[in-house]
This record gives structure tokens, sequence and C-alpha cells, in this order.
């Protein structure tokens, strides 16, 4: 979080992190990180994976917004959650290929976490109503 935003919630403490934009977030992240990362032919797939995957969880999100049913929500959802658990296998990929990126790519792991733990508990909420 950044200070702006902490300042924003402290303002406000009723005010709800906006979702979309933390997975916006992340997926500019992730394609930050992954721009550093030495580029090979073994290297290659691994980030191009990594990047997909952590860019798709905010796109299923998005799209989960606009959804024509709740039926449709809960799948564009779930998927958003599978991606982030294949960000997370990714990640540990890279990191033990990368050992020199190996805490930055834990800190995205623990964010993409956070991420399938917040969209496991909106899947919850949904299937009760």
């Amino acid at each position: 979080m950044t200070n702006d935003q902490s300042n924003s919630n402290s303002q406000n403490p009723k005010q709800k992190y906006d979702l979309e934009e933390r997975t916006i977030n992340f997926s500019k992240d992730i394609i930050d990180f992954c721009k550093k990362l030495p580029q090979n032919s073994i290297n290659r797939s691994l980030v191009s994976q990594l990047i997909r995957s952590g860019t798709s969880i905010g796109a299923n999100y998005s799209e989960a917004d606009e959804a024509n049913s709740k039926k449709d929500f809960i799948n564009k959802i779930a998927i958003s959650k599978k991606e982030t658990k294949e960000t997370k296998y990714w990640l540990r990929l890279i990191a033990h290929t990368f050992p020199d990126s190996k805490q930055e790519a834990r800190e995205l792991w623990k964010e993409a976490q956070e991420l399938n733990l917040i969209l496991a508990a909106i899947i919850r909420s949904s299937q009760k109503k």
C-alpha cells in the first residue's frame, strides 16, 4: 500500500479497498519483476507463464464485475482464484531459477496468496446468497 492509499484510508476508515485496483497493481508488479529477470531460452517460458497467470487474475476479476448472472460471476472469480494458484507455482520456480530474486518472488507470492484468500471468501459468500 502506498502512502497516499494509507493516508486516504486513515481519513475514512470505512473506505473499502478497491480489489480491482489491487489486482491491477499486482499485475504491474509482476510485469516489473519479470522485466528485471535475465532472459534466455529456458527462462523465457517461465517468465511468459508467470506474466500470463499473474495478469489474468485481474482480467478475470474485472470480467466478473460485468457478469451476466450469479453463476457467471462465481465462475469468473473461480478462474481468477485458480490463476492465483498458478502464479504462486511459477513464482516458486522462478525463485529457484533466479536465487537473487527469491525475496521479491516471495513478496509477490504472499500477495498472490492474499488475493487467493480474498477470492475464496468472495466465492463462499456468493454461494451462500
